[in-house]
């Protein structure tokens, strides 16, 4: 992500839990995040777009493909974590960011920090993994 984060805010624990410099924090890496994404996309697009299809050997035009489709769907998976990030952005907005949903407790800022758009601590995200385990191995 964005050197800017670095310079601008850096993530303390001083002061009370999901206070306005950790929530701008968390702004700024989800904003840093979202564009890079968006900014991927787009060079995405330009060189699906810009990309000879008018290739004479068939291999290669399955390569290509092939290519294609996994690029495509790398991009659907960054989509939805655009949806995410969204959700986040709201979250922090509404007062509602850095708690689990399923506890009501704080996510650690480490957790957050690693992946800013967890909305479990890390507790209640493994059980829900093991309970969604248990389902699909029944």
């Amino acid at each position: 992500m964005s050197e800017t984060l670095k310079m601008d805010a850096t993530l303390s624990e001083d002061g009370p839990f999901m206070n306005d410099r950790q929530k701008e924090y968390f702004r700024r890496k989800l904003l840093a995040w979202k564009a890079e994404i968006l900014r991927e996309s787009r060079e995405t697009l330009e060189a699906l777009a810009n990309e000879n299809s008018s290739q004479a050997d068939a291999a290669d035009r399955a390569s290509s493909e092939t290519d294609r489709s996994i690029e495509l769907r790398a991009r659907d998976r960054q989509r939805k974590l655009i949806s995410k990030i969204d959700a986040a952005l709201e979250r922090i907005e509404d007062g509602t960011y850095g708690f689990c949903e399923e506890t009501g407790e704080p996510i650690s800022l480490k957790r957050l920090d690693a992946r800013p758009i967890a909305t479990m601590s890390l507790e209640a995200q493994e059980r829900h993994e093991r309970r969604e385990k248990v389902y699909r191995d029944e």
